[in-house]
This record gives structure tokens, C-alpha cells and sequence, in this order.
């Protein structure tokens, strides 16, 4: 008969093996990357078979803490996780920064890999994606594209009238191609999600879609891959739109439920800053592209928020020449 000590000497060393087993584990969890269709629809075939539900991440990479934060609530929806990159050219009209957008590849990568819980990143070719090519004014293009009507021209398609069209076309592509079960995207692009869930609903994807917290710097700056275009000076005034927008919700907590008393208070906020912008004489202009007070479902502009609704507060603001897009929800969720 063994020994109470020894028992537990026992105890503890299978234990012990068992946490260099679970450690070793993770340690070579290895990333998977593929650039081609074929290739990635053979490696997803063995998940169907095993019956394993997929999450999926869709980025244009450049990836940041929001990134990060909506892979890592990926993995816990789902045992295999996957993260596509692709800077989409159908998104950006000509006069827009498709070739400046930041690439990043081998750092976005290296971040993906230290969550250590991605199982695959999906690099699909532009010729790929678009077999017909992607020239980026509209009346050029062939080719088969989505277009999500009644969600998609006003706010952001206001001032870029083709970017949903875009964005509508490579989700609806890399839903084809992924098959997730599970898709994710962030808050921050608010009308983005209203888009893609009416996507998802009228071409009958079999995907549950999740919306994950807009995630911010210090001072509250929504995190953006295209932040890093801006200076320190302009940094130091990119957080005008947050500004703007918990002043208006501030007075929606406080009872007030007209739009232009609301909507009055985020002017001030950005009038203020534009004032000392010009004052200072920074090289540099705050332009205000629009505010909202938006209906959650319709994204049809609310003359006055009724009692128990909700609304989405957003805007964008131009920082030089970088635009800071930012929203905060108000009795609702998207």
C-alpha cells in the first residue's frame, strides 16, 4: 500500500506532466497561411466532416488592440478561428488612399500568432477575388457585386457612395469562401454592421453574426488602422468626434430628446476645437463631415429620440486629411 506522501508525490508529478503537456501545447500552436481559394476550401473540408463550428475575423490587416480584442472573443464562441486579410480595392473610390493604406503583414502575423489562438490566415490575391479585374471607378468594372439598398447611402455613403457597395461584395465572396459559423465585426463601424446583418438575412447565410465593443485609446480615440496617419499635433485634436458625441449623449441621459438641441451641442464641441486649430495655425484643419442621431434599425435620421427607443450616435470628422469615424449606441445594440 502506498504511502500518503508518496500518494501525493505522485499526484504531483502527473500533474506536472500534464501542465508541460498543456504548455507545450500552446507553445507550438502554429498559424496556417493560405493565399488561394482551392487551398483554403480543401483545409476547411476537414472541420465540416469533424463537425468543428468556424469563426471568422475579416480584415484589410494593419491590425491593432480592436483587432486583437474581436479575435480573442472569436476563439471563445469557436474551436477553429479564422482571420482573413485584404485590402479590398472595391471599397476605395480613385480619390481615396488604397495605395497609402498601411500594410502590414508580417507584424499582423506576428500579433496574430502571440493571441495564440488563430488557427488560419486566409491571404486571397486581388486577380482572385476579382477574376474580372477591380478598376476603381465604378463605370469600369464587370463583374457580379452586392449592393445592401436602404442601409447604404446615407451616413458613410454619403460622402463615399461606393464604399458598401465594396464592402458587401468581398463579405458575400469570403462568406462563400470561408463558411463560417460564427462572423465577427466591431462597433465602431456601425452602419458596417447594420449592412452586413441585412446581408447575412435577405442572402440567407447560415452565419450568426457578433458585434464587438468599439475599443479605445487612453483619452477614448476609437482605434483605427488609419490613425497612424495622423501627426501628434493632429492626434492631440482627433479626439474632437468623441468629444462630440458623449456631449450629445450626455444630454441624452439627461432627459433632452430633440435633435437639433442635440445635435447643437456636439457643433459647439467641434467649433470650439476648430476655432483653436486655426488660431494656432497648425498646418493643418478640423472639418466636420457630418453628426447623427440615427434610428438603430432604419439608420433613418430621429427628428426626436421617443421614450424607451434607442439611437446611434455617429460622425466623421476630418483631421487634415485623415478621417476619424467614431459612434456611441444609446438604449440599444447592433
Amino acid at each position: 500500500m502506498l504511502r500518503p506522501k508518496l500518494l501525493s508525490s505522485i499526484s504531483s508529478i502527473n500533474n506536472f506532466s500534464r501542465f508541460r503537456s498543456m504548455s507545450f501545447q500552446k507553445e507550438i500552436h502554429s498559424i496556417k497561411t493560405i493565399e488561394t481559394i482551392p487551398s483554403f476550401r480543401s483545409w476547411r473540408r476537414q472541420f465540416m466532416k469533424q463537425d468543428k463550428q468556424v469563426a471568422f475575423v475579416p480584415t484589410m490587416g494593419s491590425l491593432h488592440e480592436g483587432h486583437l480584442k474581436l479575435v480573442k472573443l472569436a476563439s471563445e464562441h469557436c474551436p477553429i478561428v479564422v482571420v482573413s486579410i485584404f485590402v479590398n480595392p472595391a471599397q476605395f473610390a480613385p480619390n481615396e488612399d488604397l495605395d497609402k493604406y498601411p500594410r502590414t503583414l508580417s507584424h499582423d502575423l506576428e500579433l496574430l500568432r502571440s493571441l495564440n489562438c488563430v488557427d488560419t490566415v486566409f491571404l486571397p490575391k486581388v486577380k482572385d477575388i476579382y477574376p474580372s479585374g477591380i478598376p476603381l471607378e465604378i463605370e469600369k468594372q464587370k463583374g457580379t457585386f452586392v449592393e445592401v439598398k436602404g442601409k447604404s447611402h446615407q451616413l458613410e455613403g454619403t460622402t463615399r457612395p461606393s464604399f458598401f457597395r465594396g464592402v458587401s461584395t468581398v463579405v458575400a465572396k469570403l462568406f462563400n469562401i470561408v463558411q463560417p459559423d460564427h462572423v465577427f465585426f466591431g462597433q465602431k463601424d456601425a452602419q458596417q454592421c447594420i449592412v452586413i446583418r441585412s446581408l447575412i438575412s435577405d442572402l440567407h447565410f447560415p452565419i450568426e453574426m457578433h458585434v464587438g465593443p468599439t475599443k479605445r485609446e487612453h483619452d477614448g480615440l476609437a482605434m483605427s488602422s488609419r490613425n497612424q496617419y495622423l501627426t501628434p499635433e493632429m492626434r492631440n485634436y482627433a479626439i474632437t468626434l468623441y468629444n462630440a458625441l458623449t456631449t450629445i449623449k450626455d444630454e441624452l441621459d439627461k432627459g433632452k430628446r430633440n435633435r437639433e438641441i442635440l445635435l447643437s451641442k456636439g457643433y459647439e464641441i467641434v467649433e470650439e476645437a476648430t476655432q483653436k486649430v486655426k488660431e494656432k495655425n497648425l498646418g493643418f484643419e478640423l472639418k466636420l463631415d457630418y453628426l447623427s442621431i440615427a434610428d438603430p434599425t432604419t439608420l433613418d435620421e430621429l427628428q426626436e429620440i421617443e421614450e424607451g427607443k434607442g439611437a446611434i450616435i455617429s460622425g466623421a470628422l476630418f483631421v487634415g486629411r485623415t478621417r476619424v469615424l467614431d459612434n456611441l449606441l444609446f438604449n440599444c445594440t447592433l
